[in-house]
């Protein structure tokens, strides 16, 4: 049988045009579905559950402030005779009940705005970086208000990164006061994806709410539809409330502003150093949160961040990239959506402290694990090095291409009459012998497949040709191409000038 000539010319011109372009379908986008791995038996979700409810009970949370004692025992809790805030299981079991289970995330501009619940996974960033690894001398150094700023527009042109969240701290601002009103209003000058901050002290949220009004178009309109969450620890493991978190946490519900309850366990610091007694803990920690804000507003929007921490039980320092990250934040997804909240989990926080092999395998098999558990929202996925001491401009370009293999692994396979491809198969053993340029194959390449733009895929001669760069040199080469010609004008001049009027900007 004769080979079928019409396909030759035609594939050499449809792989060019498909090299050279971007592609019209993006094989793995944000949002994918997970929920495949299940590190926890339905069995082990059900015990480490009654066991969280049975520590609010019986043992309560200390340190609670009056104010929400007050709150939460007109809404069914009690003082033990310890002291101690309790909650009992049913009052727990009808909060989770009348809790938000989907939550929309709103992005300055509707289309990047993105929904919350389920099963559906979604990367984006976190953390409180102190260091930033120099993008020059391949150092690190104090982080900076530029540095944080150049981050969010860094982070604008990269797709995978669904949301951002301040990614390091501004140490060379002068007080507090400035540092979260900068922090602010740099993540409103670089982005318009939904973003997320934090406060010192409860204080600081009217000013950044009114600073914010003023980009939205005038007083109140911020609160309508905010395109801010705010990220709160309100808890103190073991097993108590921090006052401060508490009034900022009571103060973004006055306002509006969704919040993403962390509870940052440490195993065997702060926590039980066995995975099963870590989980019960910072369950009830977590559900400890979840009553709080329903006692001060029923439903009101609040992510279930049930954060494992590990801690090097060698030396006692923190380590964010081993395996027992990433099944403690799979289980710890897998719990969240087994009772139906939106999740929150932290992983692709490598220990390394350059853009190398360690910081690849840590990032790649944390986020992966947590993806394919479901986490709603996985936080800390992008840029984070060092322990989470440091952020890395290339980590971010090299962070948002690994998240697309995820997404595309999360993905799976879709089995159907037309990927089946049976008159394929049929027409390549009676006629080609192969599959070049077929239509089934066309039709696969870009439905089916992702392309990497930094990975090295040449073979060792070319790459040789190439001057052997390694990949960190290639994230090095594009971040700064982003850096020095991407400036987004977010903010009118006339409302940023408004706002240099009204407070200390120091971008």
């Amino acid at each position: 049988m004769a080979v079928r000539s019409t396909r030759a010319g035609g594939r050499a011109a449809r792989v060019a045009k498909r090299v050279a372009e971007e592609p019209e379908v993006n094989p793995a986008p944000p949002g994918q579905t997970g929920g495949q791995y299940k590190p926890l038996t339905e069995e082990g979700i059900i015990k480490i559950y009654n066991h969280a409810l049975k520590f609010l009970e019986d043992l309560g949370m200390g340190d609670a402030p009056d104010f929400l004692v007050d709150t939460c025992v007109a809404k069914g809790a009690f003082v033990s005779s310890r002291g101690r805030l309790c909650f009992p299981r049913a009052m727990i079991e009808d909060i989770i009940a009348n809790a938000a289970k989907k939550i929309t995330m709103h992005g300055r501009d509707e289309h990047r705005s993105i929904e919350i619940g389920g099963n559906k996974v979604h990367f984006g960033t976190g953390g409180a970086a102190v260091q930033t690894l120099d993008i020059d001398t391949g150092l690190y150094r104090p982080s900076t208000l530029q540095d944080l700023y150049n981050f969010t527009r860094l982070q604008d042109k990269l797709h995978n990164i669904s949301w951002f969240a301040r990614c390091c701290v501004a140490t060379d601002l002068p007080n507090n006061y400035d540092l979260d009103v900068n922090t602010a209003f740099a993540l409103a000058k670089g982005t318009t994806k939904p973003v997320a901050t934090s406060f010192f002290i409860h204080d600081h949220v009217e000013p950044v709410v009114k600073m914010y009004d003023m980009i939205s178009g005038g007083e109140g309109e911020f609160s309508k539809r905010p395109w801010c969450f705010v990220h709160i620890s309100p808890i103190i493991s073991p097993f108590k409330y921090g006052q401060d978190a508490v009034e900022v946490c009571r103060e973004c519900i006055r306002y509006n502003l969704p919040v993403n309850c962390i509870t940052a366990a440490q195993s065997g610091a702060t926590a039980p150093a066995p995975p099963a007694g870590f989980l019960v803990t910072s369950v009830a920690e977590t559900l400890s949160s979840l009553a709080m804000v329903n006692c001060f507003k029923q439903g009101f929007p609040m992510v279930f961040s049930n954060w494992p921490f590990v801690v090097d039980l060698r030396t006692g320092a923190f380590c964010g990239g081993g395996s027992e990250t990433a099944i403690m934040n799979a289980a710890s997804a897998q719990i969240t959506n087994w009772l139906g909240l939106p999740s929150g989990v932290a992983s692709s926080m490598s220990d390394a402290k350059a853009v190398d092999a360690q910081m690849g395998v840590e990032k790649g098999i944390t986020a992966l694990s947590a993806g394919l558990a479901g986490a709603n929202m996985v936080f800390e996925s992008s840029g984070m090095m060092a322990s989470i001491l440091g952020c890395s401009f290339e980590a971010f370009i090299l962070d948002n291409e690994m998240h697309s293999h995820i997404h595309r692994s999360i993905r799976g396979i879709e089995v159907n009459d037309d990927t089946i491809s049976y008159e394929a198969i049929t027409d390549a053993v009676l006629g080609t012998g192969h599959f070049l340029g077929d239509d089934v194959t066309i039709a696969a390449m870009q439905r089916d497949y992702f392309y990497p733009n930094i990975a090295d895929r040449d073979p060792p001669i070319t790459w040789a040709e190439k001057g052997a760069p390694d990949i960190w040199q290639i994230a090095k080469v594009k971040a700064k191409e982003i850096l020095d010609s991407y400036y987004p004008m977010y903010i009118p001049p006339s409302i940023e000038e408004e706002i240099k009027r009204h407070y200390n900007i120091f971008i």
